[in-house]
């Protein structure tokens, strides 16, 4: 059967069918609301988000490089093993100095990363030597594309632009740095187990009185009561594994560099036991030491 129109809908004017004209009619004349759903917190203008010279914020990888424009070095770092600490003597006012001694065994590039291909631009850099056997297929095929010996430690050093890309297979070292730069180091910290509050965190403990007994070195009380939801926040100060855990020294002088022996010397400490590694690379927050720019062609 073909569609009936029901009865409701044949009594209506079919205005629908006629052309709208550009004059006021009755139905051109409800009120249409211009505003929208208002936000109920509306963002706030403050000076880190508007003024007359800060550039627009955007999410693209392109933007972000941008942004690390000024904050990445120019240049790559090396891959050195801490050998410990010591003391110079300063001949002119005869101040003691603590130092710290690191080493540079057989550090070279090993690959590159690219903008175009990874999305940034950064140096691999491989220290020391391993036995064949004792690696992967994949990383000894890695290392074999490239014509490298295999590492035992492989690590990457982001660089400012394509400028900063050393040829692979370019040794790097100790006269790498200079006398009288700064640098910023990387390695990890003594590893001290698990500890409690008091040894991790500083806590200074409950008493020895007032009803406390055996629990004098404890936490306590770790999480507020029906007001703040009966639970542990997250991020509470506990007892837990101390140490092992990445830090960063910055603006350290280097002292002394003996490149026939892979020396570099620091002034004051890093972090880590002895024989760790650590990743040394011009510091951020210095002016960058003056060094000839490298050729085009390296990159």
């Amino acid at each position: 059967m073909s569609p009936r129109i029901t009865r409701k809908l044949a009594q209506l004017p079919l205005l629908f069918l006629c052309p709208r004209s550009t004059t006021a009619t009755a139905i051109t004349s409800v009120p249409i609301r211009t505003f929208g759903i208002r936000s109920l917190n509306p963002p706030k203008e403050n000076r880190f988000n508007a003024g007359p010279g800060l550039p627009v914020l955007k999410s693209t990888p392109t933007a972000a490089l941008e942004r690390k424009a000024y904050t990445l070095p120019l240049r790559t770092g090396a891959v050195a093993i801490k050998k410990g600490m010591t003391a110079i003597f300063d001949t002119e006012t005869g101040q003691r100095v603590a130092c710290t001694v690191l080493q540079l065994d057989r550090v070279e590039v090993v690959s590159h990363k690219t903008v175009e291909k990874h999305g940034y631009f950064a140096v691999q850099v491989g220290a020391g030597w391993k036995h064949p056997s004792n690696i992967t297929k994949s990383l000894l095929g890695h290392f074999s594309a490239n014509g490298i010996s295999p590492k035992r430690h492989v690590y990457e050093f982001r660089v400012k632009d394509g400028r900063g890309l050393l040829p692979v297979g370019q040794a790097i070292t100790a006269d790498w740095f200079q006398e009288g730069q700064y640098v910023d180091t990387r390695s990890n910290s003594k590893g001290k187990g698990f500890a409690g509050v008091m040894k991790r965190h500083g806590f200074h403990g409950q008493d020895r009185s007032h009803g406390v007994s055996l629990t004098h070195r404890s936490l306590g009380s770790a999480g507020p009561s029906q007001g703040g939801g009966s639970r542990v926040y997250p991020g509470k100060k506990m007892a837990g594994n101390m140490g092992n855990e990445q830090n960063t020294v910055q603006n350290l002088k280097v002292l002394k560099v003996d490149p026939a022996n892979g020396i570099v010397v620091v002034k004051g400490a890093v972090s880590g036991p002895r024989g760790c590694v650590v990743r040394l690379q011009d510091a951020i927050k210095k002016p960058w030491p003056e060094v000839k720019p490298p050729t085009e062609s390296a990159a």
